[in-house]
C-alpha cells in the first residue's frame, strides 16, 4: 500500500473504572492533563498518527469502566483494530481485571491472537504501587502481546501506547504477515 494512502484504525480503551483511561486518551489527543475525574460514560476521539510512513486516521474509543461483571458491548468488538487495556499501577485489583477483560475479548473474537497493549497507568504514584512492572511484563508475554508503563500527569510513554498498539494491529494484518513491523517511531500530527 502506498505510503500516502490513509488507514482507518479502531482503537479501544478498556479497563477498571478510575485507572487512568480518559487520562491517557485526552494527554494523547489534546497533549494536557485533566486533573478532575469525571466518570466517562463513552467518548470516541480521532486523530492522524504517520507510523511507519504510513498515515493512519485513528479513531481512539475512551470506554467507560468495566467490572467482573460487565459485558464485553460488541461495539467494543465489532470493527475494533486494537486494543489498549489500562490498570493502575496503584491497584492490584484493575490489574485482575486485566486478565478478565482481555479473556472476555479473545472469547468474543474467537481466537486468542489480539492486537492489544497492557498498560499500566499513574507510574508518577510511585509510593502507592501495588502492582511491579514484572508482573505487568509478564502478563503481556503470556498473552503475546505488547506492554508499557505510563504516566499521563507527566506525558510518560503516553504516545509509545499507540504506537505499540498499531504495531500489534499491522504485525496481525494480512498484509503484513511475509513483513512483520518492528517497533518504530510515530509521529502524531
Amino acid at each position: 500500500m502506498a505510503a500516502n494512502t490513509l488507514r482507518k484504525r479502531k482503537i479501544a480503551v478498556l479497563g477498571s473504572r478510575s485507572v487512568g483511561k480518559s487520562s491517557l486518551v485526552v494527554q494523547f489527543i489534546e497533549n494536557h492533563f485533566v486533573d478532575a475525574y469525571y466518570p466517562t460514560i463513552e467518548s470516541t476521539h480521532s486523530k492522524g498518527v504517520a507510523y511507519r510512513g504510513v498515515e493512519y486516521d485513528c479513531d481512539i474509543i475512551d470506554t467507560a469502566g468495566q467490572d467482573e461483571y460487565s459485558i464485553l458491548s460488541s461495539k467494543h468488538a465489532i470493527g475494533i483494530h486494537g486494543y489498549v487495556l489500562v490498570y493502575s499501577v496503584t491497584s492490584r485489583r484493575s490489574f485482575d481485571m486485566i486478565k478478565i477483560v482481555y479473556d472476555k475479548i479473545v472469547d468474543f473474537w474467537g481466537k486468542n491472537d489480539i492486537p492489544c497493549v497492557i498498560v499500566g497507568a499513574k507510574t508518577d504514584l510511585q509510593s502507592s504501587r501495588q502492582v511491579a512492572p514484572n508482573e505487568g511484563e509478564e502478563l503481556a508475554k503470556l498473552n503475546n502481546v505488547a506492554w508499557v508503563e505510563t504516566s499521563a500527569k507527566n506525558n510518560v510513554n503516553v504516545g509509545k501506547v499507540f504506537e505499540l498498539c498499531l504495531a500489534e494491529i499491522e504485525k496481525r494484518s494480512p498484509s503484513s504477515k511475509t513483513d512483520q513491523p518492528e517497533a518504530g517511531r510515530c509521529l502524531v500530527m
